[in-house]
């Protein structure tokens, strides 16, 4: 079983910045778990989770979603299974819960039906 812990939530106010930490550890069809692909994604009440960005290993390209483009950054070690992201100019539409989800094979980076392990996630609230 693949275990994923995201950290670094919290309170910040409008403009504002906050720094999340995804790490994945386990094991998957009997070997150490080896990312190919790890993204994030976010969920507010009442709303379907959405894609926030990703990050694939071997070409070392990123994907954001358009709402994020510019303020927030995905970076990472692929050795540790390890994603962070960066998240500058908050707005309160970034309120939401924040989830990690890494996937050990190629395809789709924005599409969480493509993820099998996700975090526990991490509270993001962003006052005006």
């Amino acid at each position: 079983q693949v275990q994923v812990v995201e950290s670094g939530g919290g309170l910040v106010q409008a403009g504002g910045s906050l720094r999340l930490s995804c790490a994945a550890s386990g094991r998957h069809s009997g070997r150490a778990f080896s990312s190919a692909v790890m993204a994030w994604f976010r969920q507010a009440p009442g709303k379907e989770r959405e894609f926030v960005a990703g990050i694939r290993w071997i070409t070392g390209s990123t994907l954001y979603a358009e709402s994020v483009k510019g303020r927030f950054t995905i970076s990472g070690e692929k050795a540790k299974n390890t994603v962070y992201l960066q998240m500058n100019s908050l707005k309160p539409d970034d309120t939401a819960v924040y989830y990690c989800a890494p996937r050990n094979s190629g395809g789709s980076i924005d599409d969480h039906l493509t993820y099998d392990y996700w975090g526990q996630g991490t509270q993001v609230t962003v006052s005006s």
